[in-house]
């Protein structure tokens, strides 16, 4: 079941870095990039951080394949994609907590402390959303006040608290997606935010 929701959550970060390439009026090469960056650069980067090695997408190449398909697809039908706001950040949201459990699984296949596994799973779920924004030039959402990180976070520590505890392996990944799914939809819908930090008094 992860296996194929990792497959369509790496379909769906892609098609979402592709229209954030299309509004930067990227060449097509751009969007192609753009995309692998976003749908693989979290683990990317927690691989890299780990020593995790061979990367992921080095050694399953057809996963660039796949998000550069992604890519495409998304331009051939970018007039109707407004039509689908929804069905993307549910499959989003669903993205989300299942890299993160990916990312705690990698860091716990290592034998790493167990704040490493949680850090692991929230880079493996937010970082390609992280390079997306910064490459386009913007302030990354997950620092605007999204609750994204967070989600990624109680995902993780209930991932590994169940594991921890001698639940059945199974039970513990559908409660783990269905509490941090449900938190995520919950904040889009209710519109809650992490509390933001403003200072506006010059130094000088």
């Amino acid at each position: 079941m992860l296996t194929v929701i990792f497959y369509i959550a790496v379909t769906v970060e892609a098609m979402t870095a592709a229209l954030a390439a299309g509004r930067r009026r990227m060449d097509w090469f751009g969007v192609c990039v753009l995309a692998c960056v976003t749908a693989l650069g979290g683990g990317s980067a927690r691989d890299i951080i780990l020593g995790h090695y061979p990367l992921t997408w080095v050694a399953n190449p057809w996963l660039l394949v796949l998000a550069c398909g992604a890519a495409i697809f998304t331009i051939a039908i970018a007039r109707v994609v407004h039509r689908l706001r929804w069905p993307f950040l549910l499959l989003d949201a669903l993205g989300l907590v299942v890299f993160s459990i990916i990312g705690c699984n990698v860091a716990l296949e290592m034998g790493q402390h167990p704040v490493i596994v949680i850090v692991a799973g929230m880079i493996t779920g937010i970082v390609g959303g992280i390079l997306r924004d910064v490459l386009c030039n913007d302030v990354p959402l997950v620092f605007s006040g999204e609750l994204y990180a967070t989600v990624a976070a109680v995902t993780g520590t209930l991932y590994f608290v169940g594991l921890s505890w001698g639940w059945p392996h199974d039970l513990v990944i559908a409660g783990a997606v269905a509490v941090g799914f449900s938190l995520r939809v919950a904040a889009i819908l209710l519109k809650w935010e992490m509390p933001r930090f403003v200072y506006d008094k010059d130094l000088r």
